[in-house]
Parts: structure tokens; C-alpha cells; sequence
């Protein structure tokens, strides 16, 4: 049986994996070989650092409303289990936001929870 090469279906798969690597440093955006291994590798930390984020944000916000609620006498702890015994349902995200842009709003929170943990 004939040899077959590839042909247009082989410049297209390249011209794919090319298109994925532009803007990559040498080789890695010319040659096929290291493309296709650096768009590998590359896809690889999409995947892992799309979960990584939803980690750093959220330590983020407890670093953040840790800060705020020292201010107030509270441990970050000890501020989230208030919380919980007052049936105040606000997420991390919107008490960190609270914390450096409405500092009012989560003293008033905070003296909710600081109520509940006395009481």
C-alpha cells in the first residue's frame, strides 16, 4: 500500500497549534515541536490557575476582614461565628468589599456579631 502524507491536514493542525502559541519568547512561537509543547504546558496552568484564583481571592477577603475586625475587638473567627448565631448571611466578598470601602456598614455588622457571642 502507497505512503500517505499529510498534507492539508498536517499544515492545519500546525497552523492551529501556532496560532496558540503567538506572542510565546523564540522558538516556542516558531517551531512545531516546541510549540505544541509549550501550548501544552500552557493549557495545563489555565486549567490549574482558573482554581487557584477562587483560592487567592478568598484569602484575600479573610486577610481583609481579619483587619477590620481587630478594629472592632473581634478575630475574624470569632466575627464569622456571630455572624452565624445572628442568621446574617453575607459572604466573604461583600464583607471584605464592606471592610475597605464602608467601614460604618461593617462596624454595624461587627457589633451584630459581637451582640450574639456575648449574649
Amino acid at each position: 500500500m502507497a505512503r500517505v502524507k499529510g498534507g492539508f491536514v498536517v499544515r492545519r493542525r500546525h497552523k492551529k497549534v501556532l496560532k496558540l502559541a503567538k506572542g510565546y519568547f523564540g522558538s516556542k512561537h516558531r517551531i512545531f515541536k516546541t510549540a505544541k509543547e509549550q501550548v501544552m504546558k500552557s493549557l495545563v496552568y489555565a486549567y490549574r490557575d482558573r482554581r487557584q484564583t477562587k483560592r487567592n481571592f478568598r484569602r484575600l477577603w479573610i486577610v481583609r476582614i481579619n483587619a477590620a475586625a481587630r478594629l472592632n475587638g473581634l478575630s475574624y473567627n470569632k466575627l464569622m461565628h456571630g455572624l452565624k448565631l445572628a442568621g446574617v448571611d453575607i459572604n466573604r466578598k461583600m464583607l471584605a468589599d464592606l471592610a475597605v470601602h464602608d467601614i460604618n456598614a461593617f462596624n454595624s455588622i461587627a457589633a451584630v456579631a459581637k451582640e450574639k457571642i456575648n449574649a
